[in-house]
C-alpha cells in the first residue's frame, strides 16, 4: 500500500485543479527508475491510470504505480514539504537501505533488483 499525508494530498489536489484533470480518472504517478549515485530516482509525475497500473486510494486521491515499480515504493507514504532550500514531494520509502547525501536517489535491500528496471 501506498499513501499521502494530510500535505501531500492537498498539494496533489492542487495541482490537478490547476492541471484542469478529472480526479476520477487521474493522479499521482510514483515510479523509480535507474539511476544516481545509489542506485535508484523517484518519478513522479500527474498521469492518468494505465492498464498495468496498479491503484492505491489516499485523501480521495489516487496514486498510481505500474506493476514492475511496486516492489521498490510498497509501503511509503508520499509527503510535500517545503523548507528554505526549496519545497517539493518527499518519498519516505521503508525500502530504502541507503542514500546519497543530497536525497535525490537510493539503494533497496535487494541489490538483484537494480537490473531489472
Amino acid at each position: 500500500m501506498i499513501t499521502m499525508t494530510d500535505k501531500g494530498a492537498e498539494k496533489v489536489r492542487d495541482f490537478l485543479s490547476a492541471q484542469q484533470a478529472d480526479t476520477a480518472l487521474a493522479g499521482l504517478r510514483v515510479g523509480v527508475r535507474g539511476g544516481g549515485c545509489s542506485g535508484f530516482q523517484y518519478q513522479l509525475a500527474f498521469d492518468v491510470q494505465r492498464e498495468s497500473d496498479v491503484v492505491f486510494e489516499s485523501h480521495g486521491l489516487k496514486l498510481l504505480v505500474d506493476s514492475e515499480c511496486l516492489p521498490y515504493v510498497e509501503g511509503s507514504v508520499i509527503d510535500y514539504e517545503e523548507s528554505l532550500q526549496g519545497a517539493g514531494f518527499k518519498v519516505n520509502n521503508p525500502n530504502v537501505v541507503a542514500a546519497c547525501g543530497c536525497g535525490s536517489s537510493f539503494r533497496v535491500a535487494d541489490e538483484e533488483q537494480v537490473s531489472a528496471l
